[in-house]
């Protein structure tokens, strides 16, 4: 008996890290405008979902059954989070304010491949350079890295944007110039 009890305890933990990992990436690929992706993911989601709940509702005097249903959903909720960091879908904005004005910076940047706009800025303390650069998500900490390694003290800021239109470094992203 306390095998079956234990099983079923696994099995609802199972089922709901998987289909609350299927909710939280559905719901990133809405956000995103992959619609029909989503609308597929969410047909797979609801059949986990009915089947999990079911295991519940019908074994509701077993309490180990009900902890089991919520730390799957806790769990599920971190497991789906790492998986959408490893699909790192969409693009990102970076734009950067130098410490120093440094017109090479721009050029070492493109030469990995990377499209940026520049301008001359002024901060508190003197004369800056700003950029903005969009890069493909799975790029964005490597990105990151090459700017502290060229100037330490960068100011960094990043975003998602939520359209994207036109321009050159948008065509060389999207055809996935970057240098890997």
């Amino acid at each position: 008996m306390m095998d079956n009890a234990l099983l079923m305890v696994v099995i609802i933990l199972l089922i709901n890290i998987v289909y609350v990992s299927f909710f939280t990436i559905r719901m990133i690929l809405t956000l995103k405008g992959y619609r029909y992706t989503a609308a597929f993911v969410s047909t797979i989601e609801v059949v986990i979902y009915v089947v999990g709940l079911g295991l519940v509702l019908d074994n509701l005097n077993e309490i180990q059954n009900l902890i089991a249903y919520a730390v799957g959903y806790g769990v599920g909720v971190i497991v789906g989070m790492k998986i959408e960091e490893k699909l790192a879908l969409g693009y990102i904005t970076v734009n950067v304010i130098t410490k120093e004005y440094d017109k090479d910076l721009p050029k070492q940047l493109r030469q990995e491949g990377y499209g940026v706009t520049s301008w001359a800025a002024n901060g508190l303390e003197g004369e800056r350079m700003a950029m903005q650069i969009l890069t493909p998500r799975k790029y964005e900490l490597k990105l990151y890295e090459k700017i502290k390694d060229l100037d330490p003290k960068a100011f960094i800021i990043a975003f998602e944007p939520k359209t994207i239109h036109g321009g050159f470094w948008v065509k060389q992203v999207r055809r996935g110039k970057l240098m890997q």
